[in-house]
């Protein structure tokens, strides 16, 4: 059989209208992580767009998204459902697509509509991430579902809707995704020059109540017991970690607590992030904390308690890893594309399917930049450049003779 990719390569530029206008639809609807109505409506409107590709659709609850509130206290929020669509599970190659449905934009936020930069920029929430890459996703399926090598590849796609706040509820899917593929693609927004991210740092969110007495400020100060200067302890004592350990680093993000100043504060609450480029870092992290905490529990009259934990591991780069790279780099010279994968700070959901042993690039949405901001943008003609690059991995796997770094037979 011919293994010239041109007439389905050659499809996809028919495609850009319909990318865009998808993109452009998804993004007017607000998807906040908190919003679960609206998640849902983007949920609805992907499995609409999907149905073509012919898979199975399941809908799946998630568990609630626990956060620690103003009071100390730990509360919960409904989330939207996560989205599966599979399709040939008994094929040869099985590989795993994924896309979130959430943006870091809440329903009251003031950016709401796309706007046009010049004629091939395009501003609004979520564009670049991560709505455009779920129509890059797509299109590349559904390029490889008309072509004459459909058959040899079985996948499965996952729209989640938290990955914004850590993918905590919908990291058991990806964990059970992978106990059935054999390779990931992700479709987070590449770097702002079209390279593709490689390694990345380990991500754990953390909250930190301390709780003294309150007292008055001035009759009675002595029998307070100030917990706004525990927590300003602890905060100074995490952020002398910096440096300590190479890779590692830990931003003191939030503080609130007390009220009015002729009282002295009982209760305050302090969140903070730690990033780690080695999986064993995390053991070093975590045994600094208890030391931290340890000293301000043994001090009269105060308690200090700590929520969260990593949730998202260091992506180390396996040889199936940089052997998938290397694909990505001759598909994308075949295409005209120079591409190069780069270590990064951020993380992803490829961090947790790479934690499963499943090699993944999770950078292969759209080219634009600006992201978590309102400025963020989508260089609208990498809307058909990217579905072509994806699209001629996924035929270029389904034709190859040789997929025993993959541990296919």
């Amino acid at each position: 059989m011919s293994t010239d990719f041109t007439p389905w390569l050659n499809w996809l530029d028919a495609q850009y209208d319909e990318m865009l206008s998808n993109t452009i639809k998804l993004s007017e609807i607000n998807s906040g992580s908190m919003n679960a109505a609206g998640v849902n409506r983007i949920g609805q409107e992907l499995i609409a767009i999907c149905e073509p590709l012919g898979g199975e659709v399941e809908i799946l609850p998630i568990a609630p998204f626990q956060s620690v509130n103003a009071q100390g206290e730990v509360e919960e929020h409904a989330l939207g459902d996560a989205v599966r669509i599979r399709k040939r599970p008994e094929a040869p190659l099985q590989i795993f697509f994924c896309g979130h449905m959430d943006t870091v934009f809440a329903i009251d936020h003031t950016f709401q509509k796309v706007t046009w930069l010049d004629d091939e920029t395009l501003n609004g929430p979520g564009v670049a991430d991560l709505k455009g890459g779920i129509m890059v996703m797509l299109k590349a399926i559904e390029a490889l579902e008309r072509s004459p090598w459909a058959e040899r590849i079985g996948w499965e796609i996952l729209f989640n809707p938290d990955e914004e706040i850590g993918s905590q509820g919908s990291a058991p899917l990806i964990a059970d995704a992978a106990k059935r593929v054999h390779l990931g693609m992700i479709y987070e927004p590449s770097f702002p020059d079209g390279n593709l991210a490689g390694e990345r740092k380990g991500s754990g969110n953390f909250s930190v109540v301390t709780r003294g007495k309150a007292a008055h400020a001035g009759r009675e100060h002595h029998l307070g017991r100030n917990a706004i200067r525990a927590m300003c302890d602890f905060v100074a004592m995490i952020d002398d970690l910096n440096g300590q350990r190479e890779g590692v680093t830990i931003n003191p993000g939030f503080i609130e607590g007390g009220g009015a100043v002729n009282i002295v504060p009982d209760m305050c609450l302090s969140k903070f992030n730690i990033r780690l480029e080695k999986p064993e870092d995390e053991a070093w992290c975590e045994a600094r904390l208890a030391e931290i905490l340890e000293q301000i529990n043994s001090r009269d009259g105060l308690s200090i308690e700590l929520h969260g934990g990593f949730t998202r591991k260091p992506k180390v780069l396996s040889p199936a890893n940089h052997k998938l790279f290397e694909l990505a780099k001759s598909c994308g010279a075949d295409l005209g594309m120079t591409i190069e994968y780069l270590p990064t700070g951020g993380c992803c959901d490829g961090n947790n399917l790479a934690a499963a042993g499943i090699p993944n690039i999770d950078t292969l949405g759209v080219q634009g930049g600006k992201i978590h901001s309102a400025d963020e943008y989508v260089k609208v003609k990498s809307l058909t450049e990217r579905a072509k690059l994806s699209a001629l991995m996924l035929m270029k796997l389904a034709t190859s003779d040789d997929l025993s770094w993959l541990g296919v037979n």
